[in-house]
Formats: C-alpha cells, structure tokens, sequence
C-alpha cells in the first residue's frame, strides 16, 4: 500500500494522500531542554565551567550520575528490525516509525523518556555487544521486535550483564496484559485461575512469555501450540526453547494438532496468526474465553468467537477488551525507574497483572475486563505495585 501512494503517477507528496504519512513527516518526536539557555550565565552553568563541577562529581561518585543526568529517567527503546509488527522483517531504517512511537508512547502514558535505537545488525553477539556499551547512557532497556528466537538469547544474555532493567516487551508487555484480562474474565465468571485449562496458538516470544506468566499466576493447565501441534516433549523437532516449554507446560499430556487440544479447553490465547476453524471453537468448553490477538486478523473473529465464549478480547481498538502492551511497558518502566531497580523480575510482572486487573475490578461485564488504554488510572497502578514489587524482591536502590 505504502509503495502504491508513493508512485501516485499524479506525482502528489505521499501526505497529500494518505494522512499517516502527514503526522510522520520529520519524524514524531524531538528533544527538549529542561533548563534554560538565556545568557552567558546560564551557559556557564549548563555547559562549561559548570558542567564540569558535576562530570567530576560523577567520575568521583559514579552513582550521582543517576542524579545529575538524565540516565535514571530514560530507556533505550533497542531493535534489530527483524519481527516488526506483522510486517516481518522490515530492517533497522523501516523499524524507526514504530521505535517512535513507542518512545511516545512511554512518555505519554508512564512520563518516562525513551530514545530509539535501530541496530544494523541481527547478530546475537553484536546486538548485545553494542546494547552493553550504550547502556551507561540508559536507565532500563525495552528490546523491542526482535524475532525469537534470537531475542530470548539476547534477553537473557543482557540481563545478566546489566544492572538495568531489561524487557522484552513482545514477550512480556503481552504476557502481563494478556494475564491481567484472563483474571478478571475469571472472576466474571466466579473461577479461579487454577480451574482452568488454556491453550495458546503460537511458540514465539509472545506465546513463550504467556504460557510462563500463566504457570506462575496458577493456571490449572496449558498447552501450546506451533504450526506443528502441540508442543510436547514427545517430539523430537523442538528448539532448546521449546523444549523448556514442554517441560513445563501441558500437564495434561496432550499431543497432534491445535483443534484437538481446543476440545474442552476453557481458554484460547492466539498470538500466531493464522485461522482456526469454527468446528474447532465449537469444541471449546461451556463459558470459555477466547483472547484472538493476531492484528488486524484476529485468529477467530470475533462475531465467530461470542457464538461459544463469554468474553472475548482481541488485539484490536475496535472492538471491546482490547489486548494492548501500552496498558503495560510505560508503568513497569517508571515503576523501575521510580526506585532504580536493578532488574524486572517475575514477582514485578505479577504484580503488574495483578495491578491493571484491580483498575476496572469494579466495573466488570463480558465487554470489560481490561481498562482502556485512555484510563488516567492504569500507569499510576502498575507504577505503585512495580515499584513496590521490586522493594519487596531486594532489586530497589532506593
């Protein structure tokens, strides 16, 4: 489409056409000073001879950086351009619109600064080589689109080198979300996490993250699925990481295809792609929820979905209970921020569910388990229980 509006043979501005090429024209974000520049005073203090009384300060005390400089407030938004949106594999200069707006998005929704960074490169060693030394600048690291399953390895390997937060918001923005709906649908419908069995479409980040999420949240059951069925540790096909999702997940044994594991399920999670059959929604069990997040293409649509399910979420703005990780990555970061964690851990992704499910917990109907991304209330929540969270877990500074 994009290529289409730029060889209009009219010969117009891709913006005189197409309004989203109008609001991106020049980018959609800028710097911005803090401190006035006014005169030769404020120039001496802001940059040299003053300056260099707080460079000293630093060299002397490397923690007053954290004070003194913006480094505490602000994230590296990091991505090798290889799994963008469900445009694939796009590159580091076509990810640059997305890296954007997710920069804004974190300032908009958490009060956090972000900066994107678009890495010509999607070698494991370098991308993490190149995150390491930049990371003196940042205050926390989101990877973001990065395609599994690459971007476990680079997670865990910066997580380890690091003493910021790391987190890979395609795994577990969508997981702390996806976990926050499901807890609320739950007790809509006067169950406990630990009476259910789910299934999720999809082994990647996404489907990876929940399924873990899920087992630490006490779900009774859940099994995942790829393009090859369930993902057992009977098969002889499977990745390191699948692999260690066979080992925990699918208690009840389950092997072959996706629609024979739908069969009585009580919960679909789809973050593949793809289409399931009705025939197979049918065989869902009485009461079942379905979270269809695959965008614009929702798994199962969700006029299909409500025939068989009491609630139904999606990925999409239009249509109720949206799954969107914006209710996530701005408040886990400034709750980090806010104490200077030196990790995100399982227990602050919890509480972070358990925070965004208590904002609308009141307001409870099939059209509502998860607040909008507009609620004033939800970064305010999922801050406050982050950073509690992180005192709690012994990963605060202060």
């Amino acid at each position: 489409m994009a290529a289409e509006i730029v060889n209009q043979k009219d010969g117009l501005e891709p913006d005189v056409i197409d309004p989203a090429f109008a609001l991106h024209r020049g980018g959609k974000m800028a710097v911005q000073a803090t401190v006035p520049v006014r005169d030769a005073d404020d120039l001496s203090l802001a940059y040299t001879p003053g300056v260099a009384k707080v460079c000293s300060a630093i060299a002397e005390q490397p923690e007053l950086v954290d004070d003194y400089t913006w480094k505490s407030q602000v994230v590296a938004v990091v991505t090798d351009g290889s799994a963008v949106l469900g445009l694939g594999d796009i590159g580091p200069k076509a990810s640059l619109p997305v890296m954007e707006g997710k920069a804004i998005l974190f300032k908009q929704f958490g009060g956090v600064e972000a900066v994107p960074i678009a890495l010509d490169t999607q070698d494991a060693d370098e991308i993490v080589d190149t995150v390491v030394r930049l990371a003196p600048s940042f205050g926390g690291v989101n990877l973001e689109d990065i395609a599994a399953p690459r971007c476990f390895e680079i997670e865990t390997r910066l997580k380890e080198k690091l003493d910021i937060p790391v987190f890979h918001d395609d795994q577990h923005g969508t997981a702390i979300v996806t976990l926050a709906a499901l807890r609320n649908a739950a007790k809509l419908s006067g169950r406990a996490l630990g009476q259910l069995r789910a299934v999720i479409s999809g082994a990647g980040a996404a489907g990876v993250a929940i399924a873990k999420i899920l087992i630490e949240a006490g779900i009774g059951d859940v099994a995942v699925c790829d393009r090859k069925g369930v993902v057992s540790s009977d098969r002889e096909d499977l990745t390191e990481v699948k692999r260690e999702l066979a080992g925990f997940t699918n208690k009840a044994g389950l092997t072959g295809s996706l629609e024979n594991a739908l069969a009585g399920a009580d919960v679909f999670i789809g973050v593949s792609g793809g289409t399931v059959p009705e025939e197979a929604v049918a065989t869902l069990a009485e009461d079942a929820f379905v979270f269809a997040m695959a965008n614009p293409n929702p798994e199962i649509h969700p006029d299909v979905a409500r025939k068989y399910a009491s609630v139904v979420a999606t990925g999409r703005s239009d249509y109720p209970n949206q799954i969107n990780n914006v209710l996530a990555f701005p408040g886990v970061f400034a709750g980090a921020l806010q104490v200077r964690a030196t990790d995100i851990t399982e227990g602050m992704k919890l509480a972070a569910a358990e925070a965004l499910a208590a904002v609308v917990a009141d307001e409870l109907s099939p059209e509502r388990v998860i607040p909008s991304p507009f609620d004033e209330r939800v970064a305010p929540a999922v801050t406050s229980a982050v950073a509690a969270a992180a005192r709690a877990e012994g990963v605060a500074r202060r």
